[in-house]
């Protein structure tokens, strides 16, 4: 029935490549299907000026497609002298999500930004950079370890993202572009690595949803979290 003739529960081929951007404190590839998300992580030994002095640091994002991530050409934002508004919540959401799962007083005065660039696009790259951008997060943050600037990884857990749908009917897991450009429904989900919710965006593209519907959509995505914490785990060495 999926256009991918995947089952309801099945995710994209997923693939994390660690230490993918070679100047980079930490960075990850991220590959979900045919949605690349390139996520690099740089550590600033200075925070905002309004967390200056705080003895806290700060974790944010920056996100952005790339002109041919699509099958037509999208103009650089930078040559519009602007970011759209679509941009800036999703980058938005990339940095809440990662101060989530980090005690930022642990990291001190200093700022880790994630730079996420979608380099193709078929669905999901809001929730593949969320989950890509925690394997950068956790290596940049790891050299801190290791050349004792810290003593010891800041993180209560691990977070991914993932988006569920409804698509002629049925509660899908991990949407592709065919069936996103035409669900009923579409949620993304902002899970830690045991399940528990960090953040939901659910939207009723034609009709309204039921409740068991949305329990159907939390379920897939509980389920898929899981799979993705574990596939974190693995490319970071863990397990």
């Amino acid at each position: 029935m999926r256009p991918s003739g995947r089952a309801p529960d099945e995710l994209r081929a997923i693939s994390l490549e660690p230490g993918f951007a070679k100047h980079a404190e930490g960075s990850c590839l991220a590959r979900f299907g045919d949605t690349h998300v390139l996520c690099a992580a740089t550590v600033e030994e200075r925070v905002p000026p309004w967390l200056r002095n705080t003895g806290r640091g700060w974790v944010t994002a920056e996100y952005g497609m790339l002109p041919r991530a699509t099958n037509t050409r999208t103009a650089r934002e930078a040559a519009r002298g602007k970011q759209s508004g679509r941009t800036q919540e999703i980058q938005r959401l990339i940095g809440r999500s990662l101060r989530a799962v980090v005690d930022l007083t642990a990291i001190g005065e200093r700022q880790i930004r994630l730079d996420c660039d979608v380099i193709q696009a078929d669905g999901g790259t809001r929730t593949a950079a969320i989950t890509g951008s925690y394997v950068a997060l956790h290596l940049a943050l790891a050299g801190l370890v290791e050349r004792g600037a810290l003593a010891a990884l800041p993180f209560s857990g691990q977070v991914v993202g993932v988006s569920c749908g409804i698509y002629k009917g049925v509660s899908l897991l991990d949407l592709d572009y065919a069936e996103d450009s035409e669900a009923e429904t579409d949620a993304n989900f902002v899970l830690s690595g045991d399940g528990g919710l960090v953040e939901v965006q659910a939207t009723a593209e034609e009709h309204p949803f039921s409740e068991a519907q949305f329990g159907e959509l939390m379920a897939l995505a509980q389920s898929g979290a899981r799979q993705l914490a574990a596939a974190q785990r693995q490319a970071l060495g863990l397990e």
